[in-house]
């Protein structure tokens, strides 16, 4: 008997599609002969919940079908979005709910042969890149760190935000294994004007070191159960739960904060008095980038790539330039880009509308930045490895790759993560140190390791770049703002040779360093380098301990050499950060310089251009003044190319 169709409203058929969604380890991948249109299978797929396409100009046609419950369009039409939603095809998506005892795989090859179906899609469950569970935070935190600008006590416990190499914080901690911020703050600290969407877990939207820099959905009505801005959710004041569409949660039983920790790493309040510092949290001058919550886990519940579809449209038609992932496939479910968007096509779909939105006028597109994965496996999961997006592996505190971290191709870049287990010991202060809901943490804060903490370090990094594009006047495209953030690092090449002892399975073990080389990106994270890349300086790399000359040409050009130089000057305070002893000077057309420590600073030189004399309006004939800042940064190791990857 033909089962009655019934079309439900978003709510309801959200209520139908979050059955059957608990995580669970990849099932054996089915053996079926499906119709050419059915684009993947049902390995580890939601078995109450089928993607479908239709072809371009076909109206919906799914009458009659055998064990259809309800469907809808997958994706509500925004007025004024509409040719960019046909351009991506999201105009075309429809979701069919599947009665519980229907098979799928029947009623998938059912709905492949109506004429109007493009595509049939199983939708496949995401799953959060986390890496073992928090520690709550619970050391004494009176005053913040003599590094920091701001009075945030717990800061001096964040290294991955400046890495003094002090021992009692991580027992492996290498000075310089870090993001490099505190410069930049010099510079920027975030605009509330950008948002950065982060899908994940919930945010706990009220923490007293998050709200100040929570996004707030201006034109909806709290608590009146409509969806005033009509966008298809209700009362999405902070973001939306996509699992219920409705309201975002924390703090459930088996929610593990995720959501929350990443977010107090891009943009926790800076300078509040209070926890910690986040990259772009702003200061007490002005506040920091925006977070929109979109929620895609809730404890144990996974929801499929249709939630993530829907949710990038989310993030796109309300504002935000920046997409926090910190979640994918396993490593090696997918192998390609090909078969990444043969079998995900609708959430390829919804990626490429989101990178195609312009949501910021300093940045033409949007910006797409995910964890690589926990796998330990010679290759990046997907969808951090689809080449539109920017993948990010993971480094601790010894500037070595993390033991877990995935790596090599689909990589794109490197950033601190931190290890539970460094120098054969157990210390939770070699993790990340971020904000925790209270469910998680009595104290509110908490430590974490995982490719899922080293992304919102490059997040934070894009976001403080993009805040400092702002308020500079600086105007580019995502693909230029990608490939400056993604040559704004640091190499460790040379640092992997040999092995490090961390976790090898179960157990402490030597870890081999050499798979690792040239296989972590590009390199790792600087938030500095990134600045000065957005003006246009290149970036000189000195190496700590070595007195050595500078090819300063970018600068002055390939007849540096000939120049007279008048004036070398650098601040008390850069010349404090690179540990110099003497002034720099200028010998033979190089920069003649030595630091003693890793850190970074400016240098102001002034030359003639034509001459040995300037020039003065008088009857002497001289030439012309040049005033050239050289931005120079010291690490422990220098790549024979000056840092430019």
């Amino acid at each position: 008997m033909k089962r009655k169709l019934i079309v439900l409203s978003l709510t309801a058929l959200a209520a139908t599609l979050s059955c059957q969604k608990e995580v669970a380890e990849p099932a054996e991948s089915a053996s079926v002969s499906l119709s050419t249109k059915i684009v993947n299978d049902t390995q580890d797929a939601l078995g109450n919940i089928l993607a479908v396409k239709l072809n371009e100009g076909s109206e919906a046609d799914f009458k009659n079908i055998e064990g259809l419950v309800a469907y809808e369009k997958a994706f509500t039409s925004i007025p004024g979005k509409e040719e960019l939603e046909k351009k991506h095809g999201l105009d075309r998506w429809y979701l069919l709910s599947v009665g519980q005892d229907t098979d799928i795989e029947k009623f998938a090859q059912d709905v492949a042969e109506i004429s109007s179906v493009s595509t049939v899609q199983f939708c496949k469950r995401i799953y959060n890149k986390i890496d073992r569970t928090s520690v709550p935070y619970e050391g004494a935190a009176t005053k913040a760190s003599s590094w920091a600008p701001f009075n945030d006590p717990m800061v001096g416990s964040q290294w991955h935000y400046c890495n003094t190499g002090d021992l009692s914080i991580s027992p492996t901690a290498k000075a310089g294994a870090d993001v490099n911020v505190k410069q930049a703050w010099k510079f920027c600290t975030g605009d509330p004007s950008i948002i950065v969407a982060v899908m994940d877990e919930g945010v706990k939207y009220d923490h007293p070191d998050l709200a100040a820099n929570i996004w707030t959905n201006k034109k909806e009505i709290p608590g009146n159960g409509i969806d005033d801005d009509g966008n298809g959710y209700v009362d999405d004041i902070h973001g939306i739960n996509f699992i219920t569409n409705g309201a975002i949660t924390w703090g459930k039983v088996g929610d593990s904060g995720h959501g929350t920790h990443i977010a107090g790493t891009i943009a926790a309040v800076n300078n509040n008095g209070i926890g910690v510092c986040g990259i772009a949290g702003g200061d007490d001058k002005k506040a920091g980038v925006k977070i929109m919550s979109c929620q895609v886990f809730d404890a144990k519940v996974s929801i499929g790539d249709y939630g993530s579809a829907r949710a990038f449209k989310y993030a796109a038609d309300n504002g935000a330039t920046i997409v926090q992932c910190s979640w994918g496939y396993k490593a090696g479910f997918f192998k390609s880009d090909e078969e990444y968007v043969r079998k995900c096509p609708m959430e390829v779909d919804a990626i490429n509308y989101f990178l195609d939105t312009d949501n910021c006028p300093n940045l033409k597109g949007g910006v797409i930045i995910f964890a690589a994965g926990n796998d330990e496996a010679s290759m990046s999961g997907y969808p951090a490895a689809y080449y539109k997006n920017i993948s990010v592996a993971s480094i601790a505190s010894d500037n070595l790759p993390a033991y877990y971290t995935n790596y090599g191709a689909g990589t794109n870049i490197s950033a601190p993560g931190g290890e539970y287990y460094t120098g054969g010991k157990y210390s939770e202060s070699g993790c990340v140190l971020s904000t925790l809901p209270y469910e998680n943490s009595s104290t509110g804060y908490g430590y974490m390791q995982g490719t899922s903490m080293a992304c919102p370090h490059v997040t934070g990094v894009a976001a403080l770049g993009l805040s400092y594009m702002i308020k500079r006047g600086i105007k580019m495209d995502n693909n230029e703002f990608m490939s400056k953030l993604l040559t704004s690092v640091n190499d460790i090449d040379d640092l992997l040779n040999g092995e490090k002892t961390t976790l090898v399975g179960n157990n402490y073990g030597k870890l081999a360093l050499s798979p690792y080389r040239k296989q972590m990106g590009t390199g790792t994270i600087d938030a500095w380098r990134f600045f000065m890349q957005i003006d246009g300086n290149p970036c000189l790399t000195a190496q700590v301990g070595k007195s050595q000359r500078l090819d300063i040409t970018d600068y002055f050009g390939g007849c540096a050499g000939n120049l007279t130089y008048l004036e070398i000057s650098i601040s008390d305070e850069d010349k404090a950060s690179l540990g110099l002893e003497s002034d720099p000077e200028i010998a033979y057309g190089k920069l003649k310089i030595h630091p003693t420590k890793a850190g970074c600073g400016i240098i102001h030189i002034k030359a003639v251009a034509g001459g040995e004399t300037l020039g003065t309006g008088t009857n002497d004939m001289g030439g012309m003044e040049i005033n050239r800042d050289v931005a120079v940064i010291s690490r422990y190791v220098a790549s024979s190319n000056g840092g430019w990857l």
